[in-house]
């Protein structure tokens, strides 16, 4: 899906940046505006979910300004947002989040796309005392460095496939065989390693373990390995481009497990759009389905937040942009309960939120992450189904995987 223009706010940068543009809202910010920065991918290869956080941040921000903005002392301010586009690149994001809070005096922080992004752009916050609160890094790395100013709404990697495994438990015919592929950026190898001892003390056998590469596109000997062994289930911690090039060559080479599940993908609409019939029986993750049950103070609830997000955007929204919002909100929460603008107060509310929103509740754990169950869907005929959630299993699951030559659904 190609990516929508944000208003330009920002002309050329500094030394370092000149090939940068700034994206903000229409409206100038003004002295009294409460300044959120951001550096998001608009560009690159991760552009597509970097779009998430963009657009959802500024729906948030227009929906609070909407309400009234924020009251800090008995005083009125609304929120304004200033945002770069990293490209992709780690190393520019480094520097955009420094100006952000050098330059531009930034308020507060929201965060990149992607774990690697929120493990180096978390020292500039920490460095600078500036809180920043991101849902699109879930690597346990993040917090285990006892920063004090990172906050998460995305649970950790760690146990992204605890339940999976829990559902895995409750199938009949009872899989038994396991092959754990990651790719090797933060994130996956956080994954894998929180995967394998939820898999042993389930009483899976782990037959494959293997790293690979980020951005391969040739899965070809792995799952030869995978058919060679006949394994049950596969379990694959990787990037939407990567497993829609391993779905792809698993009916290229006729390798059907009885399952496979994946950290990603499986929720986006793009995802199932660009594998059609392909997508049927693939199970996936997500920490957000919106529904009326998630109330909201500004939204309502998660599913008129869907609703006017796809309205506004043209597109649905996942648990990316669910993440996204529910941090503008965070931050709104914490400013109003600290009753100032002082970072260091802010944080402190931070570190002491409990709020229900169009996420879920959002409650930090002492290292500054949230804890939130995923919930396993799978694609039945073209859509995305709920089959199991912390109450247990909810849906009924398409399984076994039958063969690719014999798929009738």
């Amino acid at each position: 899906m190609s990516i929508k223009r944000s208003t330009f706010i920002g002309g050329l940068l500094a030394a370092g940046l000149a090939s940068t543009l700034a994206f903000g809202p229409a409206s100038a910010v003004a002295a009294q505006d409460i300044v959120l920065g951001a550096s998001v991918q608009l560009t690159g290869p991760l552009a597509n979910t970097g779009r998430y956080y963009r657009d959802a941040y500024q729906f948030a921000i227009d929906k609070i300004n909407a309400a009234g903005g924020v009251t800090v002392g008995g005083t009125q301010h609304k929120l304004a947002l200033k945002l770069y586009d990293n490209q992709s690149d780690v190393n520019l994001s480094v520097r955009q989040y420094t100006q952000l809070v050098t330059q531009d005096k930034a308020s507060f922080l929201l965060g990149p796309f992607a774990s690697n992004f929120a493990i180096a752009d978390s020292a500039v916050s920490e460095k600078y005392q500036v809180p920043m609160v991101q849902g699109g890094g879930a690597s346990d790395q993040i917090f285990a460095r006892n920063f004090k100013y990172i906050f998460g709404t995305l649970a950790p990697a760690s146990n992204y496939f605890g339940s999976t495994i829990d559902m895995m438990k409750s199938l009949q015919p009872a899989p038994k065989t396991v092959a754990l592929l990651y790719a090797d950026d933060a994130f996956d190898v956080s994954v894998a390693d929180g995967t394998r001892p939820k898999l042993k003390a389930a009483g899976f056998d782990i037959v494959m373990d293997e790293r690979y590469s980020s951005n391969t596109s040739d899965f070809s000997s792995l799952l030869s390995q995978i058919k060679a062994r006949n394994v049950d289930v596969v379990l694959v911690a990787g990037h939407e481009t990567e497993i829609l090039n391993f779905v792809r060559e698993a009916k290229s080479l006729a390798v059907a497990p009885k399952l496979y599940a994946f950290t990603v993908g499986v929720p986006s609409a793009d995802f199932r759009k660009a594998l059609g019939k392909d997508a049927d029986y693939a199970y996936g993750m997500t920490a957000w389905l919106p529904g009326p049950a998630l109330k909201d103070r500004w939204f309502g609830d998660a599913a008129q937040f869907a609703a006017a997000y796809k309205a506004k955007y043209g597109y649905d929204p996942d648990y990316h942009a669910a993440s996204g919002a529910s941090d503008v909100e965070a931050i709104v929460q914490a400013i109003e309960k600290a009753g100032s603008l002082d970072p260091k107060k802010v944080r402190d509310a931070l570190a002491a939120s409990n709020f229900e929103s169009l996420y879920g509740p959002i409650k930090f754990g002492a290292n500054g992450q949230i804890d939130l169950p995923q919930i396993v869907i799978q694609v039945q005929d073209g859509k995305v189904v709920e089959i199991y959630n912390a109450k247990g299993l909810v849906g009924k699951p398409h399984y076994p995987m039958p063969a690719w030559d014999a798929r009738h659904m």
